[in-house]
């Protein structure tokens, strides 16, 4: 297929997928939370705007959380199909942390998901509150097992090899491996700024058409407030995540930073833009400030930072790629900071919910996070290569043995269904977020659905907007 060999479909089969599974977590984690404290707040002070941005929240939730669960599974079967050798190699590993993370994340949402979806009015407020907790909670469970697990695979550790295969023999190391911590606060950090500029763009449209109520104000005063907050401190965790890079895979640090060559003994510029050539092992037409690469990576401004040609050509990640990813990703978490100090600055001038300029931005960064995301697991993830798990699998090594016309064609059919599936579950969340939280004025009476006392018969009914060819009740009426 187009010249491709069976490797690189399988990779590109694997990160078609994922890129679309990870948007769901991502928004599901921060939504989550989100709900929880829209709760909390409603059961403190009363406040119906509250109990109305919950229920107009809980809707885009349901459709995500279950569109999620759909792209998840594919995940795990690809394991079995296209990367066999490697979980022949690693499962001893990575397969119990995937069960951790069934026994106790999917175990704990399932069982309380159902109660918050449509318990609004069956049980009492405090153990409601108290599922909508368990099911965020639930989302930060299931983070932790997939970055333990996938964070192994950069830096592993608490393990043997023993005629062949890796055997674990101190779970604790495995756990909490050198670049664990760091990768997990940095994606739960990713999660919610990325759903708070989601809320903040949804309030930004409305207000921009003129539909101001105090809940729009309230969805883009707090998601304001987070990314005042929050995007700041994850520049600082991707700091510290950057050195741990940098003494683990120096391979990678040099590729994102496109630097090729310590012969000089200088220190180490920061190239801002240019081309990093693998063929001619050279960065061309780059911009750079002289020092800055070793003040930010080493904090000196004498000492080199890691450079490409100290590692063999095999073992070079493709620089080209991951160089623009991880600028892209940069710039995005700069634009997220500058957007939280405008708001603060229109708040303290009252004009936060009526400058045009600030709600334009806000609306154009509505999908930042998201792609702040791709963007950063791009970077991680081919910044490993050529290791499947750093150190002690090659990618080349653990492929299955499949013909590059299977894997051609399952990638078509991928494609094809995935545009299709969720493209309409797109289409369908962005009608929901359009029409807006609806202002209750106490009517407890209603077709069913969160805050209703009739329980829908289909756990999407959540939703309870109408789609396109339903001409029945329009239950998105309602809220």
């Amino acid at each position: 297929m187009f010249g491709l060999e069976a490797l690189e479909l399988a990779r590109i089969q694997f990160a078609f997928t994922i890129s679309f599974h990870i948007i769901f977590p991502a928004i599901t984690i921060g939504l989550a939370s989100f709900l929880a404290v829209l709760e909390g707040l409603w059961l403190k002070t009363k406040r119906q705007v509250y109990r109305d941005l919950y229920h107009f929240w809980l809707k885009i939730f349901a459709v995500n959380f279950g569109m999620g669960v759909v792209s998840g599974i594919v995940m795990a079967y690809q394991f079995g199909t296209n990367w066999s050798a490697f979980s022949e190699f690693a499962g001893s590993v990575t397969g119990p942390l995937l069960a951790y993370e069934v026994l106790t994340a999917f175990f704990l949402e399932a069982g309380f998901l159902g109660v918050m979806l449509f318990g609004w009015n069956r049980v009492g407020p405090g153990l409601h509150f108290f599922s909508t907790l368990m099911v965020a909670v639930g989302t930060l469970i299931s983070t932790f097992w997939i970055l333990a697990s996938n964070s192994w695979m950069h830096t592993p550790q608490g393990h043997e090899i023993i005629d062949g295969i890796v055997v674990p023999v101190d779970w604790f190391a495995i756990v909490f491996n050198p670049s664990f911590p760091y990768r997990l606060t940095h994606m739960a950090i990713a999660a919610f700024l990325a759903t708070a500029f989601m809320v903040g763009a949804s309030a930004a449209w409305h207000l921009l058409r003129g539909n101001d109520n105090p809940a729009v104000r309230k969805m883009l005063s707090m998601a304001m407030w987070m990314a005042l907050i929050v995007a700041p401190l994850q520049a600082v965790v991707g700091d510290f995540h950057g050195l741990n890079t940098l003494e683990h895979q120096p391979a990678k640090i040099a590729a994102m930073e496109g630097h090729w060559d310590n012969s000089s003994g200088e220190p180490t510029p920061l190239i801002l833009f240019g081309w990093p050539d693998m063929e001619r092992e050279e960065t061309r037409y780059k911009i750079e400030i002289p020092y800055l690469g070793s003040l930010i990576l080493k904090h000196s401004l004498t000492e080199p930072i890691p450079a490409l040609k100290d590692f063999p050509p095999e073992d070079r990640p493709n620089s080209t790629i991951v160089f623009w990813t991880f600028r892209i990703m940069v710039a995005l978490g700069f634009l997220m900071i500058f957007t939280g100090l405008w708001s603060l600055w229109l708040r303290r001038g009252g004009n936060l919910f009526t400058s045009r300029p600030f709600l334009s931005l806000a609306l154009v960064m509505g999908p930042s996070g998201i792609i702040a995301i791709l963007a950063g697991w791009f970077t991680t993830e081919i910044g490993r290569q050529p290791w499947v798990i750093y150190g002690l699998m090659r990618t080349s090594d653990a492929v299955s043995n499949h013909g590059a016309g299977q894997l051609g064609l399952t990638l078509a059919m991928f494609v094809l269904i995935y545009f299709a599936v969720f493209g309409i579950g797109f289409v369908y969340v962005l009608r929901l977020i359009a029409k807006g939280p609806v202002i209750n004025e106490g009517n407890e009476k209603g077709a069913g659905g969160p805050g209703e006392k009739r329980t829908p018969m289909r756990p999407l009914s959540a939703a309870d907007e109408a789609m396109p060819h339903d001409h029945g009740d329009q239950l998105g009426e309602r809220n």
